[in-house]
This record gives structure tokens, C-alpha cells and sequence, in this order.
């Protein structure tokens, strides 16, 4: 059984920096590629940032690129999120997915990813 826990979450002015957490545990976590997405109120859920499973490659949304860092520590099986220069347009809930598949492409989708946390709120205000 997967289950991926995220923390860091909260209010932070804009400018400000954050970083989320996502400790992993139920697979071997190294196997796999991990996400970042995020859905705001009455808005879809959208890809915001993704890393593969050996921490050799990342990819991110065009709206988070050279402000957000993805990174993984496969020995402790935690996956961040580094958030600077935040903006108001960031706020959503935050969610932590890992892929289906053992050593997968890294992938956009949200469909590609079989397991979520529940998501931690960040909060930016103006």
C-alpha cells in the first residue's frame, strides 16, 4: 500500500519561499518518478513539476520555471518542492503523486500517476 504524505504547506506573502514536502513510503521509493500538482478552487488540477526516479532529470510548467525546484532524497523516500519568488497565482492545494509504473518516462499527466497525498494548502497573499 502507497502512501505519500505532504507537509510545508501555509500563508506566505508574495515574494516569499516555501518548500513542500512529500515523504513516501509502501515501494521501493528510487523505482519511481515522482510529481507535483496543484488545483486551485474551481480551477482543474494542473502539472506543476515532476522528477524521475533516479533525480537525474526534471521537468517543469512553463508558470513555475526558474522559480520552483524539485528535488528527491531516495534514502529518506521524500520528494520536495522549493518555491520562490511565490506569487498570488500560486495558491492552490498542492499535491504529491508517484508514477504507476517501476522506472517510467517521466510524464505531465495527471492519469499516469496511480498514488496522491492529500494535498497540503499554500497560500500566497498580495
Amino acid at each position: 500500500q502507497v502512501h505519500l504524505v505532504e507537509s510545508g504547506g501555509g500563508l506566505v506573502q508574495a515574494g516569499g519561499s516555501l518548500r513542500l514536502s512529500c515523504a513516501a513510503s509502501g515501494r521501493t521509493f528510487s523505482d519511481y518518478t515522482m510529481g507535483w500538482f496543484r488545483q486551485a478552487p474551481g480551477k482543474e488540477r494542473e502539472f506543476v513539476a515532476v522528477i524521475n526516479w533516479s533525480g537525474g532529470n526534471t521537468n517543469y510548467a512553463d508558470s513555475v520555471k526558474g522559480r520552483f525546484t524539485i528535488s528527491r532524497d531516495n534514502a529518506k523516500n521524500t520528494v520536495y518542492l522549493q518555491m520562490n519568488s511565490l506569487k498570488p497565482e500560486d495558491t492552490a492545494v498542492y499535491y504529491c503523486a508517484q508514477d504507476r509504473l517501476r522506472r517510467a518516462t517521466m510524464m505531465t499527466a495527471s492519469k499516469e500517476y496511480g498514488y496522491w497525498g492529500q494535498g497540503t494548502q499554500v497560500t500566497v497573499s498580495s
